[in-house]
């Protein structure tokens, strides 16, 4: 793995920018309180972001596998840089804080500009997080983040058990990022034993020091858990039902799994600098992620709640992306990032959509929704086409990744377990059709009449259709992003067949 320096001609350095330009919005909205203008400059912040990121799209070179647009700050250890990888996520986490800029204004009992300025603080965490090559600043990063989405919990949760929600949460991603520190602290470690009295976090010289055999298991062990309870995959992915169940309806869950940073994370760091353990847990991490899909396929068919029914339905599909991961195949690789990318797309909206019937109905109990789409067939629409996507239907990107991750599943651990894990996911999927016919499609309870329903609003036609846009363009149009990943993720496969 190597890189090459920001280069002159760009003007600007954009990966500080990704990172500054949501902080500095967010601390102005902090000073401007609840005044009209705020609320604006958040918005042009918002979107401000997501025109860097597409002019870091636009400019980089996918051709090559190094990292590049090399920023470093030595008195620091701060040390950014991107590849096709990078940029992936970056493009996502730019549109999905654009589409909350909007989406969080409309529920009226929360304090707008005080909400933008939160989701403003968590992108410039997220933004650090994909461009840092720096352990220590991509967990620092992931502690701003985690404490500002409990921030969102405690603050503005939607249910009475909210503190078991929060509790839940603290406790599980303390656990997990605890982890990782001690994973970092191992590998830095490991590397002051072979090159003496220099204690260094950067990936780029770790990675040019040869890791110590009991150490680099150690730091395996330590990063993945760290990074499978952020994910979250089974069986660490306790504290998302009840955070799902009892918490926000759709910005804190769309910031935690919309952009999925722990399958970032094992791309980055864990994959290529635990190569050896990678190679000896491989089977086993594969057999427990493929337990999970069932799992969840089995407490989705359960589950009374929506929300609590999607929880499931993310952990099933989380162990699939990370079946793709761990076949340390180009394809699978290729396949697992985009999978991450497409559910990230496709968990967005519908969240959104629940967000949008929660507002109207105050619940997302099953047994109290029903006949919805006469009132609000847009949000009907929308809701479906999100879970198609996560079923990896034709015309959505789930199809193009599904395709790869099980082509690569098949070269690796063969047919049969790998029509086994699909199979699994289909049906945790299949719940998620099972829930929008109850919800959208099923008799109306009799003491819910069809006027207290409201119609679709036009910034609900915004958000929901900019989303779709956005999602069936990628599925009709894949070619961009498989080849922004091509040959980054060669070189990350590289490292396991390179004889």
């Amino acid at each position: 793995m190597n890189e090459v320096l920001w280069a002159a001609q760009v003007g600007y350095p954009p990966l500080a920018t990704l990172q500054w330009l949501p902080l500095a919005g967010a601390l102005l909205l902090l000073v401007m309180r609840e005044q009209d203008l705020a609320l604006i400059l958040g918005r042009v912040c918002a979107v401000g972001e997501l025109v860097v990121a597409i002019d870091l799209y636009a400019r980089i070179d996918v051709s090559t596998s190094v990292l590049q647009f090399a920023e470093r700050v030595d008195q620091l250890a701060y040390h950014a840089a991107a590849d096709g990888v990078s940029v992936l996520f970056i493009l996502l986490t730019a549109l999905l804080g654009a589409l909350l800029s909007f989406y969080g204004m409309a529920r009226q009992q929360i304090p707008p500009v005080r909400l933008l300025s939160v989701l403003l603080l968590t992108e410039a965490s997220l933004m650090t997080m994909l461009t840092t090559m720096n352990l220590l600043w991509f967990a620092a990063a992931s502690a701003v983040q985690l404490a500002l989405v409990g921030y969102l919990l405690w603050r503005w949760a939607s249910s009475p058990e909210e503190s078991l929600a929060l509790s839940r949460f603290l406790q599980y991603q303390l656990f997990g990022w605890c982890l990782f520190v001690a994973g970092a602290v191992v590998l830095a470690w490991s590397h002051v034993d072979v090159v003496g009295g220099h204690w260094s976090f950067d990936l780029f010289e770790l990675l040019q020091t040869p890791q110590i055999g009991k150490y680099q298991s150690a730091a395996f062990y330590l990063l993945f858990y760290g990074l499978a309870v952020r994910t979250p995959l089974f069986p660490l992915h306790g504290w998302l039902p009840n955070s799902a169940g009892y918490g926000l309806i759709a910005v804190g869950p769309v910031l935690l799994l919309g952009v999925k940073v722990g399958i970032y994370g094992m791309a980055r760091f864990l994959l290529p600098l635990t190569a050896d353990a990678v190679m000896l847990w491989q089977p086993y991490v594969v057999a427990f992620a493929m337990v999970g899909v069932f799992f969840a396929a089995a407490m989705a068919f359960r589950q009374a709640n929506l929300r609590r029914l999607m929880a499931f339905a993310v952990v099933s599909h989380t162990s699939l992306i990370v079946i793709g991961l761990f076949t340390l195949h180009p394809a699978g690789l290729q396949g697992a990032l985009l999978l991450a990318v497409n559910f990230g797309l496709a968990i967005t909206v519908m969240l959104l959509m629940v967000g949008y019937v929660y507002r109207r109905t105050g619940t997302t109990s099953l047994d109290r929704l029903g006949g919805l789409f006469d009132r609000v067939p847009f949000i009907a629409v929308a809701f479906l086409i999100g879970g198609l996507a996560i079923l990896g239907m034709p015309g959505t990107p789930g199809f193009d990744a599904a395709h790869l991750v099980l082509e690569a599943s098949i070269e690796t651990f063969g047919a049969l377990p790998t029509i086994a894990t699909a199979l699994g996911n289909v049906a945790a999927a299949g719940f998620l059709l099972w829930a929008f016919q109850r919800a959208f499609l099923a008799p109306r309870p009799r003491d819910v009449p069809a006027a207290r329903i409201a119609r679709t609003r036009p910034m609900e036609y915004l958000v929901g259709g900019a989303t779709l846009v956005v999602l069936l363009a990628a599925g009709f149009w894949p070619e961009p992003w498989l080849k922004l990943t091509d040959s980054a993720t060669q070189a990350l496969s590289a490292y396991f067949h390179h004889g």
